[in-house]
Formats: structure tokens, C-alpha cells, sequence
């Protein structure tokens, strides 16, 4: 049983979702945010940077953006960019000249945002990507004619120069991916146009193109088709909100809405788990805990056997250990939201064989995040390497 908690006070919100009881993913979310991330923009380039083949882009929002020029030159699959190139940046854009780009990493106290002119714009079933022809499938569809009867069905109802990535939404759709991908394009279109009569005026300037999805309105996409059941909510305004973007899609009508003034995240017992979700160190039911520090460049984790002693087969021992961890770990990537490289420090295990059930459980789990995830491996060092994007920039 899916459930949405949202608690708004003054300008904080706070967005719970909890599955049979016990909190899963957690937000917060504020009217003065900077979080920005998916915001479409008319962009001015204001700086060319050779030595880092980068420039800086004005897009009206005060510290300027940064843009590579792989995120300007165009894609050839999904997470690449066109061929080594000996082009430089200079020979692709110019100083004042206008592009439309998407904000991919927010900015922070140290750096501006982080741009791209690879627009995405995510809808229920697809990931509409204009520009590029690739069509790709998520890596969470296992199925290889499934796979290959959804490629078909959207390459079919998508021209030249538009791309997609299908998402696992669509596993078993038709009628209803076809309408996804046709108001999909409109959207596109429209910003398109917006665009284009903002960068022939002269006297237009830097700005906003196209407002991309709040968290909670993401949220209820991407889990509409994992029947979200109730939404409890302990605000007016908030619930009046809610109930009008419920009403405008369809397939989120059936979900029941309640209004509740009272503590909701008391009532629910989520600010308990919300002090557990603080703690650098989590303790497993065998006794064994992990311990999670973020940094700069990356976070670690590191897996310890703690009080568990096990039996007398020390990597039996040290198996039910990293099993146990790799659960866990999956589970508090998606409560706290952990982005970017992420290295697991399991105890060492001897045999190649345990090394590759302990990666595939954690893969096997991962899929329950919505959050695209990569398992790189066991490096030489015996460490396991991962990626996952961030949900929200800001929390």
C-alpha cells in the first residue's frame, strides 16, 4: 500500500511516501527554493572558457551556468556525446549568441548550474528527447520482446529528429503510450515555439522557457502506475492544489484524497524514521550496521560485522553480513536521496561467487528505486562501485 504525506507550514513543504507504513522516500521542498533542475531556458552565452572547452551561460536566474561542450555538440546514444572531436568550443557557439538549455545539476554555493542544449522532458510513459533519433528502453525492462514492441510502437509515432527513452510505465501499454507521446511532442512544440520568438526579438533577455514538474507532481507520475492509494494532506491550499492536478490526469483520478489538519507526520509515525534517516550508522537485524559519509566528490559506505559473530564458516559469515547490508543500502539510497558515484566497502569475501550473489541482490533491490541507478562492479580493491541521480537537487 502506497501512501503521500504532504505538510506545508508557511513557505516548507514536506512530502513523505510510505509504502505499507514505513517511509521510503522523503522531500522537502519550499515557494523560495532554488532548486531548478529540468527548468528550460532561453540562455545568452556570455563567456568562452577554451582551456576547459566550456563557456558560461546568462539564463536570468543571477550567477551564470556552465555549459561543456559535450552537452552542446550532439548525442549519438544515451549517455554520449558525437565521436571524439577536434572541435572547440569557439567553433560551436559564440559570445552573445542565444540557446535553448536545460538545467541538469542545480547550482550551489560554490558553482552556477550545471546546462545542456540535450533537452529531456519526462512524461508518464517516455522521456521525450528532441534532437536525436535514439530510441532506448530503461534498463529496468528485462524483457526482449517487450522490449522490442515498445521500441517499434514509439519509433513509429515519433518523427525524424525526435528521440525517446521508454519508461517502465509503458511495460504492457499501447493506446495509452501513443496518447503520452502525442501531448508529449505538443509540449515540446510549444516550447519550441517560445523559444524561437524570444531569440528572434533583440530586446529579449535570459529566462525562463518551460517550468519543469514539482517533486510531488513527479512523484505522482512516476508512481501512477504503481497505484498510489491515498494522499493525506494538511493544507488548504495545498490540498485544493493537489486535488486540481489530480482531476487533469486521468489515470491518477482513483487516488484518494484527505485533507487532515492535524500533526500528519506524527499521526503517521514518520518523524520517528525521520531521526533514524539523520544517522551516519545504521544497525542490520544480524547485528552487523553500515555507516554512510557523504563528501564532495562522492559518499562511501562501508559494511561492518559489528555484533554478529555467525557460525563457525567465517564467509558464510561475512555472505549473511553483506547480504543484509545490500538490502539496506538499496533502501537508504532512495530514502535519503543519494546521488552521483557512490563506493560500497563490503567485507571482503573470498570467493567470486559470493562477490557476484552480493551484486546481484543489490541490483535486484535497486530496481525498486525510481531513480536511474548503475552497478559498475567489484574494482581491484575489492570495492563496489555505483552511480545514482539524484530525484532532488535540494533537501
Amino acid at each position: 500500500m502506497l501512501e503521500v504525506l504532504v505538510s506545508k507550514k508557511n513557505e516548507e513543504k514536506k512530502i513523505a511516501l510510505l509504502e505499507n507504513g514505513n517511509l521510503v522516500e522523503y522531500y522537502e521542498d519550499n515557494d523560495i527554493s532554488d532548486r531548478k533542475e529540468g527548468n528550460i531556458y532561453l540562455g545568452q552565452v556570455k563567456d568562452i572558457v577554451k582551456g576547459m572547452q566550456s563557456a558560461f551561460v546568462d539564463i536570468g536566474i543571477g550567477k551564470n551556468s556552465f555549459i561543456h561542450l559535450k552537452d552542446i555538440l550532439p548525442k549519438v546514444d544515451e549517455t554520449k556525446t558525437e565521436k571524439e572531436t577536434k572541435l572547440n568550443i569557439e567553433d560551436v557557439v559564440k559570445v552573445n549568441q542565444k540557446i535553448l538549455v536545460q538545467i541538469k545539476k542545480d547550482s550551489n554555493a560554490q558553482k552556477g548550474a550545471r546546462v545542456s542544449t540535450h533537452i529531456s522532458i519526462p512524461s508518464k510513459y517516455i522521456v521525450l528527447m528532441p534532437n536525436t533519433d535514439i530510441i532506448t528502453t530503461s534498463q529496468k525492462i528485462q524483457d526482449t520482446k517487450e522490449k522490442e514492441r515498445l521500441s517499434k510502437l514509439v519509433s513509429e509515432n515519433l518523427e525524424k529528429g525526435l528521440g525517446a527513452v521508454i519508461r517502465t510505465s509503458a511495460v504492457g501499454k499501447n493506446e495509452e503510450i501513443i496518447k503520452d507521446i502525442k501531448n508529449t511532442k505538443a509540449k515540446w512544440e510549444e516550447i519550441k515555439q517560445k523559444y524561437e520568438k524570444s531569440k528572434e526579438n533583440e530586446k529579449s533577455v535570459p529566462g525562463l522557457i518551460y517550468e519543469a514538474d514539482t517533486i510531488l507532481y513527479k512523484m505522482l507520475i512516476d508512481l501512477s502506475n504503481k497505484k498510489i492509494e491515498r494522499i493525506v494532506v494538511d493544507n488548504s491550499q495545498e490540498y485544493d492544489n493537489i486535488r486540481n492536478f489530480l482531476n487533469e490526469n486521468e489515470e491518477l483520478k482513483n487516488i484518494k484524497l484527505e485533507k487532515n489538519e492535524a500533526d500528519i507526520f506524527n499521526i503517521y509515525d514518520v518523524e520517528k524514521q525521520l531521526e533514524k534517516m539523520q544517522k551516519r550508522k545504521i544497525w542490520l537485524k544480524c547485528g552487523g550496521f553500515i555507516t554512510i559519509d557523504p563528501t564532495e566528490a562522492l559518499t562511501a559506505i562501508d559494511v561492518n560485522t559489528g555484533k554478529y559473530t555467525g557460525t563457525k564458516d567465517l564467509e558464510q559469515t561475512v555472505f549473511t553480513v553483506n547480504k543484509e547490508a545490500s538490502i539496506e543500502i538499496a533502501k537508504q539510497l532512495r530514502l535519503r536521496d543519494i546521488g552521483g558515484i557512490i563506493i560500497i566497502d563490503y567485507i571482503d569475501m573470498n570467493k567470486e561467487e559470493n562477490k557476484q550473489k552480493i551484486q546481484n541482490i543489490l541490483e535486484e533491490k535497486l530496481k525498486e528505486d525510481r531513480s536511474k541507478t548503475q552497478v559498475e562492479g567489484f574494482t581491484k580493491l575489492d570495492l563496489m562501485e555505483m552511480t545514482r541521480k539524484h530525484i532532488c537537487s535540494h533537501k
